[in-house]
């Protein structure tokens, strides 16, 4: 009986799982040239060329696997470049030697991990030839090992700490080619592994959210969508070792865990079954073309019509299985569907699905006796260009093979549902070989003693609680912020109230940007103006989101005159008095209906009419002084 995922137990299924994230590090230049670390709209592209990549053998003249699966359909790649790349990117040129800020850092994040660190630092070479980078290969560089964190379920250890360039980022997928962008590629990267010793999918989470806490308590990371990519590797007992790659949210990682198990419970299921029924896909593939050229299905009549084929192949045992659901929406079928597309189609059909798509009842009969089907049977079917064809075919029977083994070990993409397709089989060992363009760095007990350790996030929002008395709401946001040591600074030169200080800071901003204000033209200089007025009673705390508004409408204005023009002219508190004593006259008669509780409406009033010129607490003393004053009359 199939496994439902509420009833899954880790600990009984043997889940081992690590996961691995990769981050982009904020230095000033990409890790081997001396171009800037940003991002530029396609449009503003000033050339492009193109490559073909084909695999390298490594040192001991082995071809990885993972790069001979690329070559299952050739395509070409176009790299659009920039002013503000250069030829090391185009793989025209030499690599210059490793950014020492981008090791800086890295040896930064080694030390806050707890991590031993290499005596010399050098350089390898990754075989990636899907595109991502012009060379062919990656370059990442290997900096420390054997690190440790705890965490509620015991200490997880961290494995690896590595140095890498970022790849180039596909812009358009136009099919036989890819388009690419040259302004990523370079970007120093951190690729941080962790031992499998994680128990449960929600210790995976909280394990990415404490290494990325520390990331960013470095202050020296980048932030932003795809700034930040985890992958997972999930294996459970009598399953393999699988990578689930470019978990973009953190949110996803637990989700992901579930599924992958899931699956691989699935799949057991499904192997034992297999095995129960004696199953083989060891039988010939057959042209049916002739036999189908007079089908309604679009699919099958379009691949015709170009010249293509229909190809045909016997699952002996598989009838009922290869639609058996392994993971949400997502089938055995479609595992082998995956592995068909990688060489280039558009996905197979098979019996447990049909008759559909056009293809009629009598039409599988007929497919079943071409490919000599008996009952318990299933049959796949591919129609596309011959060669293509008969690529996707043999690869979907390879991983109907692999079905009746068991688990197949591979590398998978992350889908947005928390599912996963087939990317590539996992690399092997010939995958890297040595650099012999960048030099080594040795690390010196000089160096890892100059590094400047920043207060990690959970530490400063400690401290926030504790000295400036922020509730734990704002504590952690304020500790997370880029803006952390402004607040400090405000609150310590102007002795204003920290509250107020992190809601100017961080909310705020936010606030008047949903009302289409441009407040990333808001400098810190504006921020201490305000609250040098503040301080100075120039303007009530009221009156900072207007104060900022028209900052940001005119950055290069003086902080009188922004006052001015929000209307924020500070009112001494005799004029103020007075227009309180106008308010409660002229509403004399709700005051005596009402008595205290006609402060409330009040209030509303006066902070309408003095539009942040005068502090809200003295509004409200005076309120209830001339209320009282009043009531006794």
């Amino acid at each position: 009986m199939t496994i439902p995922l509420e009833g899954l137990d880790y600990r009984a299924l043997g889940l081992k799982c690590g996961i691995e994230i990769h981050q982009q590090l904020d230095s000033r230049s990409k890790l081997f040239c001396g171009c800037p670390t940003v991002l530029r709209d396609a449009s503003e592209s000033d050339l492009e060329f193109f490559r073909y990549l084909r695999p390298a053998r490594s040192e001991l003249g082995e071809i990885d696997r993972a790069a001979l699966e690329e070559t299952l359909v050739v395509r070409r790649f176009i790299y659009k470049s920039y002013s503000t790349t250069c030829l090391v990117e185009a793989d025209e040129e030499p690599p210059q030697e490793l950014n020492r800020e981008a090791l800086d850092i890295t040896l930064t994040i080694a030390t806050l991990l707890h991590m031993s660190v290499v005596d010399q630092v050098h350089t390898m070479r990754k075989t990636v030839i899907d595109g991502s980078n012009t060379s062919g290969f990656q370059r990442t560089a290997f900096v420390a090992s054997h690190g440790s964190m705890d965490t509620s379920q015991g200490p997880v250890g961290i494995g690896i700490l590595c140095l890498e360039e970022e790849a180039a980022r596909i812009i358009d997928d136009r099919g036989d080619e890819l388009v690419f962008s040259l302004d990523r590629l370079g970007i120093p990267l951190v690729e941080i592994g962790t031992d499998p010793d994680i128990v449960s999918p929600e210790h995976a989470r909280e394990v990415a959210q404490h290494i990325g806490m520390i990331l960013r308590s470095t202050g020296r990371v980048k932030r932003g969508l795809g700034t930040i990519r985890q992958d997972v590797n999930v294996s459970i007992r009598g399953g393999a070792r699988v990578e689930i790659k470019g978990v973009q949210e953190l949110g996803l990682i637990d989700r992901m865990v579930e599924l992958e198990v899931l699956r691989q419970v699935r799949l057991l299921e499904i192997r034992d079954e297999l095995v129960r029924r004696s199953a083989s896909a060891d039988f010939p593939v057959i042209d049916v073309t002739d036999h189908l050229r007079s089908s309604s299905s679009r699919v099958v009549l379009g691949a015709i019509k170009k010249g293509g084929s229909v190809l045909a192949a016997r699952l002996q045992g598989f009838a009922g299985l290869v639609g058996r659901e392994v993971q949400p929406g997502r089938r055995l079928g479609t595992e082998m569907s995956d592995r068909a597309k990688r060489a280039g189609v558009g996905g197979l059909f098979h019996t447990d699905e049909l008759p559909a798509y056009g293809i009629t009842a009598e039409e599988v009969s007929s497919l079943r006796s071409l490919v000599g089907a008996e009952e318990g049977d299933a049959v796949i079917l591919v129609a596309a260009p011959l060669q293509r064809a008969e690529k996707a075919m043999h690869a979907a029977l390879r991983r109907a093979m692999e079905a009746i083994s068991g688990v197949p070990e591979e590398t998978r993409r992350a889908l947005p549902e928390g599912t996963s397709e087939y990317m590539r089989p996992l690399p092997g060992s010939a995958r890297m070989y040595p650099e012999t363009d960048v030099p080594p760095v040795v690390v010196t007990g000089e160096m890892l003693a100059g590094l400047k350790l920043p207060e990690l996030f959970t530490e400063r929002a400690s401290r926030f609680e504790r000295q400036y008395g922020l509730n734990q709401e704002l504590a952690k946001l304020m500790a997370s912020s880029p803006n952390f040591q402004l607040f400090e600074d405000i609150v310590s030169e102007f002795k204003s109230a920290p509250s107020v200080v992190v809601r100017t800071l961080e909310t705020t901003p936010v606030e008047l940007a949903r009302e289409g204000v441009a407040t990333s033209l808001l400098q810190e200089r504006h921020f201490r103006e305000c609250f040098a007025l503040l301080a100075r009673g120039a303007v009530a705390k009221e009156g900072l989101p207007s104060l900022l508004r028209a900052f940001a409408e005119d950055p290069e204005i003086e902080a009188l005159e922004a006052a001015e023009k929000a209307g924020l002219g500070g009112l001494g508190s005799s004029e103020v008095e007075a227009i309180i004593r106008e308010i409660v006259r002229s509403r004399a008669d709700l005051v005596r209906d009402r008595k205290e509780r006609s402060v409330g409406p009040l209030m509303g009033a006066a902070m309408q009419m003095l539009r942040g010129r005068a502090d809200g607490a003295l509004v409200s003393e005076l309120l209830r002084r001339e209320i009282e004053r009043l009531l006794q009359s």
